[in-house]
């Protein structure tokens, strides 16, 4: 999640552009801009960037084991292939 000082800078930069007219309620405006920017993130559904970079990780490490699982199914199936002398069709499979 954002960091509450990220969030109160970006209050302050919202703050710091009031017309100076109205610079006399710019700390109400500034805790307004902070509250409102911190209701706004709360509703987002995000996820740290080590919630992110774990996810990351399982996600490389499934990939990996799909390519040998795949890398297997076809060795087996050239195996199978070879064994048969190549002739699929006539025992009824349809391997793509």
């Amino acid at each position: 999640m954002i960091h509450l000082n990220t969030i109160d800078e970006l209050a302050r930069r919202l703050s710091g552009l009031v017309p100076p007219g109205l610079r006399e309620t710019r700390e109400d405006l500034q805790e307004n801009f902070k509250a409102v920017l911190q209701s706004g993130l709360a509703k987002l559904d995000l996820v740290t960037r080590e919630e992110f970079e774990v996810q990351r990780a399982v996600l490389l490490r499934t990939r990996e084991k799909l390519e040998a699982l795949e890398a297997q199914v076809r060795q087996i199936e050239a195996q199978a292939s070879h064994s048969t002398g190549g002739d699929t069709a006539s025992t009824g499979s349809n391997a793509h």
